[in-house]
């Protein structure tokens, strides 16, 4: 603070000390060899040239997730952040994997996306806006497909790809609602074949989601040439490799890979590598920045996006699946204000005290609290504390979850992070997480149906009754047997506010059905994506988005940028 005034995320940031990225390197155990600065502060790690301790093992997982989120916002990012500090605090070789955040909700409604207050990653300002380049990269080879398919079609089809059984689209990193349909190749025979498309938001590419699951170059290359962009005209999958371009889309990926170092205000090593959003992708930073901090740390401190119905339940059912990197401890963030809300709370009364709508609310922690159990984790339970927090509605929330049997410690790392004591309960609570036994198991076998599948995740995380397919999703499921496709996981696509699929309904409902209207199958990522509700993979603008109070100052510094 300076006097009574609250400083900014942004002005926090502007004014802590950044020590260049080659020392934070050096602490982290990476050589210089390995390393590609992008000026003073970031760089890009290969991992194929780092310098390991030989022997090493890998190290240990903390998966930071979530209650079901509210538009007050819970401080996930924050949390994870604050907590790695507290953990090299203490003594802990710790290194943070984070997602990078994307530009439409940036400029939309969140604003920033690296962490607040004293518990952030640096430099903010890159982090949040373009960065490295990695999403331009992924844009840019998704578009690049697309392109080739309609040239191709355009030269003579020999595939022979059926322009109305499209199912990959053109993206941008923004949200744009007026791209979700669209036509191209209007003009006359010259501008190309008229067919009907539309764009997605970046970060819902499957080029994205293989960017993230690739383990290594090679990887990425053979994920490239599996992906399904459309069918023919008897209905065969038509994919990358058939178009013989995944040489060129890897190509253009191939520094964009190389997962991105930084650091906390605290001087922790971090890498922010990769974003697919959790609510319409699997939510989860690049399992190469994930496999190469428990190389180089003993503690990886990640987070998986939104609530533990999406982004945990997709890290251990999706990632995890596809190396060693399943969680040895799981952290569940809850506010005093979030179960206020999903208790009854308007979002304009968050501040008054209210222990009844607390305990109302409190349903619905306890529910992601028993999800998380069944991948025979039992989470603890991070209350990140809020200035208008009070002390008996603190109080009531640690005797509630002592009563459930839950480990819990308030984190104030939002006032009291970059280093500072604010998480050390919370921190120690961890460490012994980590080291107690747990039997990780994932929540279906893939040798169920895809059905089952889902209908296994709308029961089991969400609580519902059961699960209604539309005609065209049934359609697709006999599409999904016909093709060998029946053994992938499943990646719901469903609103992040309400376990059910009407972002409304708030607390932990019952007697609900997920309605299911469409199936896509990543064959390159490896999942089946199942559109619930109205969840969009284009989303639009608020009425008065962030951008409307950015902008920079007369040195070129952003401000406004949350």
């Amino acid at each position: 603070m300076s006097g009574n005034k609250v400083l900014s995320d942004l002005e926090i940031a502007h004014k802590a000390t950044i020590l260049p990225i080659e020392e934070i390197a050096e602490r982290a155990g990476i050589n210089t060899e390995s390393l590609e600065l992008y000026g003073p502060y970031k760089a890009k790690i290969n991992p194929g040239k780092l310098q390991l301790t030989a022997g090493k093992r890998a190290g240990k997982v903390v998966l930071v997730s979530a209650m079901s989120p509210t538009p007050a916002g819970e401080g996930k990012s924050t949390t994870t952040v604050g907590l790695a500090d507290s953990l090299a605090r203490a003594g802990h070789k710790v290194m943070i994997a984070l997602r990078e955040p994307s530009l439409g909700p940036i400029l939309g409604m969140k604003g920033g996306a690296t962490g607040g207050g004293y518990s952030q990653v640096l430099p903010m300002d890159d982090i949040n806006l373009h960065f490295t380049g990695d999403f331009h990269a992924v844009t840019s080879a998704n578009n690049a497909l697309m392109a080739l398919v309609d040239n191709h079609i355009f030269q003579g089809n020999d595939l022979g790809i059926d322009p109305r059984r499209m199912t990959f689209k053109r993206v941008l990193d923004m949200n744009d609602r007026s791209l979700r349909e669209i036509v191209i190749g209007l003009g006359g025979p010259a501008q190309g074949v008229p067919r009907q498309d539309g764009f997605d938001i970046t970060v819902a590419s499957e080029i994205m989601a293989v960017f993230c699951l690739a383990t290594d170059l090679d990887d990425l290359r053979s994920r490239l040439g599996r992906i399904t962009f459309g069918y023919t005209f008897d209905r065969a999958p038509v994919t990358v490799a058939d178009l013989g371009v995944e040489g060129a889309l890897t190509m253009l990926l191939k520094d964009a890979i190389k997962p991105n170092l930084v650091q906390t205000i605290a001087g922790t090593p971090a890498l922010v590598h990769g974003g697919p959003f959790a609510n319409i992708a699997h939510g989860c930073n690049s399992l190469i920045a994930t496999t190469t901090a428990q190389q180089l740390a003993d503690i990886v401190v990640t987070e998986a996006g939104f609530g533990a119905d999406l982004g945990a339940e997709k890290y251990m059912d999706i990632k995890a699946r596809i190396a060693d990197v399943a969680p040895s401890a799981v952290v569940i963030v809850a506010t005093i204000r979030a179960l206020k809300m999903q208790g009854g709370v308007p979002k304009d009364r968050l501040t008054e005290p209210d222990v009844d709508a607390l305990a109302a609310g409190v349903a619905n922690l306890k529910r992601h609290v028993g999800n998380v159990g069944k991948f025979g984790i039992t989470p603890v339970v991070a209350i990140n504390k809020f200035g208008t927090d009070t002390a008996e509605e603190l109080d009531w929330l640690l005797a509630w979850c002592a009563a459930e049997g839950v480990e819990a410690a308030v984190a104030d790392v939002w006032g009291r992070g970059g280093g500072g004591d604010g998480g050390d309960e919370l921190a120690a609570k961890v460490a012994a997480a980590v080291q107690a036994p747990s039997t990780f198991r994932h929540l279906y076998p893939l040798d169920l149906s895809i059905e089952d599948k889902i209908r296994t995740i709308a029961q089991e995380i969400y609580g519902a009754d059961g699960v209604e397919f539309s005609v065209p999703a049934r359609r697709r499921l006999a599409d999904i047997e016909k093709n060998g496709w029946s053994d992938f996981p499943v990646c719901m696509a469903k609103t992040q506010y309400s376990f059910t699929d009407d972002a409304s309904k708030l607390g932990a409902p019952k007697g609900f059905t997920v309605h299911v209207r469409e199936l896509i199958p990543k064959t390159g990522a490896g999942f089946i994506v199942a559109l619930t509700g109205a969840v969009m993979t284009m989303p639009g603008l608020p009425k008065e988005p962030a951008a409307m109070r950015m902008d920079v100052d007369a040195e070129g510094q952003p401000t406004g940028l949350f």
